[in-house]
């Protein structure tokens, strides 16, 4: 069951070298959709920046709710 519906403010955790978060002040995105559960099982969704003109497909253990 995904943790997070469209439309609603996420904080991105970007992995770095050797899967370290790295710490970004520009890392609150908006979901723009729930994506199908893939052949890992681990869910997805498409996310975009509220800063900038980015948008990405990341994992749910990427996202956190923004403070």
């Amino acid at each position: 069951m995904h943790a997070f519906s469209k439309d609603d403010d996420v904080r991105h955790h970007a992995q770095g070298p050797q899967g370290r978060t790295e710490l970004s002040e520009s890392n609150i995105y908006t979901v723009v959709a729930r994506m199908p559960v893939e052949s890992d099982g681990r869910l997805r969704y498409r996310i975009r920046s509220k800063t900038e003109n980015v948008e990405r497909v990341v994992t749910e253990d990427q996202l956190s709710r923004p403070l």
